[in-house]
């Protein structure tokens, strides 16, 4: 069974376009594309250094673009990822581009502990999405999902 869907094209910072601009990090597992978003603070870089740890590649972090269901690396974005209280360490090798896959809100906890699946669209096309403000030992299932899927029960 599946929540309903919401529109995250409404949180997009800005639009050029079909070309949505999200504040937000990105990385890629595998070929698919994670959208990491949430405020100022909510963990964003670190989620996406803890999923490169795991063998992610960062597409962008603080800033990536969305279009035809695509997450797409600015031109002049930094090949840098913050990490909270160290500085700046060098991505690593990159992804310029990824199908976007799945979606980790991290401004709104998931009240429950299995959850029925959660929905949102872009620009009409539908997505996974991740509630997960305050989970910390989050990496290890989204790498685990990317790669492998979800079972319905």
């Amino acid at each position: 069974m599946a929540q309903g869907s919401e529109d995250l094209a409404a949180r997009a910072s800005s639009q050029d376009g079909e070309r949505l601009y999200f504040h937000a990090s990105a990385v890629s597992v595998e070929g698919k594309g994670a959208l990491i978003l949430g405020p100022s603070g909510s963990g964003k870089s670190s989620l996406a250094l803890a999923l490169m740890s795991l063998g992610a590649r960062l597409i962008a972090d603080d800033g990536v673009w969305v279009e035809a269901a695509r997450l797409q690396r600015p031109e002049a974005a930094p090949t840098l990822i913050e990490a909270r209280g160290i500085g700046l360490l060098h991505a690593g090798p990159l992804c310029q581009s990824a199908p976007l896959a799945l979606v980790v809100d991290l401004s709104r906890p998931e009240p429950a502990r299995l959850p029925e699946r959660r929905w949102g669209t872009i620009h009409g096309r539908k997505v996974e999405l991740i509630l997960a403000a305050g989970r910390t030992t989050l990496a290890p299932a989204l790498c685990q999902l990317l790669r492998y899927g979800r079972a319905d029960v």
